[in-house]
């Protein structure tokens, strides 16, 4: 079965791709992974487009900052694979992805829902972030970086944003929701 897009889902995905790549430059700086909105805006993608198209605006995001853009918290081009911070990149990837299957199980979402998809999203981004980060200091740059300090910098200094962002992104998907389903 072939599948395509329609030019509305076309133009949000786009839309979603913009605010991400926005998301990158609004940053607070903390050591190692810098604070962003990126984080906000791929949770919303999941949310507000569901699991393909949200996964799809987030991919494009990854696509366009590998090909040279600079949209990434601290750049782009091919060589960001070899940054330890790019496992949270794919994090979005799968967190959009896992957060639009579990808010789009059902027409109306409640707050639990929301939140729960929302929490299971960061625990993906921050799975993968950390692992890629450990992999990548210890094997491809050869700093090492042992667990408490990966923990420590990588989750501990990180977290509560996004916490903050995970409550943010239920509260306006639970606004946003009724209206794209109503309006689109």
């Amino acid at each position: 079965m072939k599948t395509t897009l329609k030019t509305k889902d076309m133009i949000l995905c786009a839309m979603f791709t913009t605010l991400t790549a926005a998301g990158a430059f609004i940053r607070i700086p903390i050591p190692v992974v810098p604070f962003t909105l990126q984080f906000l805006f791929t949770m919303l993608a999941g949310l507000l487009l569901g699991p393909k198209l949200g996964a799809i605006s987030v991919l494009t995001y990854i696509l366009l900052g590998l090909a040279g853009l600079p949209v990434f918290a601290e750049g782009g081009g091919i060589y960001y694979i070899f940054k330890p911070s790019f496992g949270y990149l794919t994090g979005f990837l799968a967190g959009a992805y896992v957060t639009g299957k579990i808010a789009g199980q059902v027409a109306r979402p409640s707050y639990k829902r929301l939140l729960a998809a929302n929490f299971t999203g960061l625990f993906l981004v921050y799975a993968f972030g950390m692992i890629y980060y450990w992999a990548i200091s210890n094997y491809y740059l050869g700093t090492g970086i042992g667990l408490w300090p990966l923990f420590l910098y990588c989750f501990i200094l990180a977290v509560p944003g996004d916490i903050f962002l995970c409550i943010l992104a239920a509260i306006l998907g639970k606004r946003l929701i009724p209206i794209l389903k109503n309006y689109l």
